[in-house]
């Protein structure tokens, strides 16, 4: 398995942002544009590209659905695109403005019928499952932009909807994200193991190289947000690295 890197941008209100732990209240800002940004990492030989909506996870009457269709139209390789999605209208307008995935997230815990419907209908290659995990005794699932925690545990979930023809996951290990304390491999190799056929998205935590050569061929992507945008390395040296044999 190839593992690529997917550099990643949090959005509120137009601006590039970082949370910490997904603390809404524990925000950074940077001053770069995230056209900008999304073209260097293009330039730089990224293949895959990640926008969080921020603005509409919290608020559904925030979407800010005309920036991301002006930024999918300003690269040329696959973005997908989460935050908050609650509804197939959200899903169908953000396809059609030129977004490659969907990322949905409360919504497989909260309603799976519709999350099915969606699955279905726009087809697997369309959607991705973001699972983002709290560890308590069991991996469970947090939703509603990580402000509540769920009773639903990460494997029963996995296995309900790999049964069901799903084939994307983004799993983020909340207590890693925006840290740089380095992502929670233990997590990934354990999904791994018992869903071999699922393409897993790393996320949270990466605060350096050697976090990418432990995820190689365990996960098909890794998500990389603050260690980009902080320098720590780039694109290129990421790629590289992952390259490797």
């Amino acid at each position: 398995m190839q593992t690529k890197i997917i550099p990643s941008l949090d959005l509120i209100d137009g601006e590039v942002v970082r949370l910490f732990k997904g603390d809404y209240f524990q925000k950074k800002i940077y001053k770069q544009d995230a056209k900008n940004l999304l073209k260097a990492y293009e330039k730089a030989g990224a293949k895959e590209l990640h926008l969080v909506d921020l603005s509409g996870a919290k608020d559904p009457r925030k979407r800010q659905l005309a920036l991301i269709e002006k930024l999918s139209h300003c690269v040329k390789v696959d973005l997908q695109v989460g935050g908050g999605i609650r509804s197939k209208e959200e899903v169908k307008a953000l396809l059609g403005s030129g977004v490659k995935r969907v990322v949905i997230g409360s919504l497989a815990i909260k309603n799976p019928k519709l999350c099915l419907e969606i699955l279905k209908e726009f087809g697997n290659e369309s959607i991705v499952l973001a699972l983002d995990v709290v560890l308590k005794e069991d991996y469970k699932i947090a939703i509603n932009a990580w402000q509540e925690e769920s009773d639903k545990k990460l494997m029963e979930v996995l296995e309900f909807y790999a049964d069901r023809k799903l084939k994307h996951i983004l799993c983020t290990d909340i207590s890693k994200d925006g840290t740089m304390q380095g992502p929670n491999t233990r997590l990934y190799h354990l999904i791994h193991d018992i869903f071999p056929n699922l393409s897993i998205q790393a996320s949270g935590g990466v605060s350096c190289l050697d976090d990418l050569k432990r995820l190689k061929g365990i996960c098909s992507g890794v998500i990389v947000g603050k260690a980009l945008l902080e320098g720590v390395f780039s694109v290129e040296e990421a790629i590289k690295c992952l390259q490797k044999e």
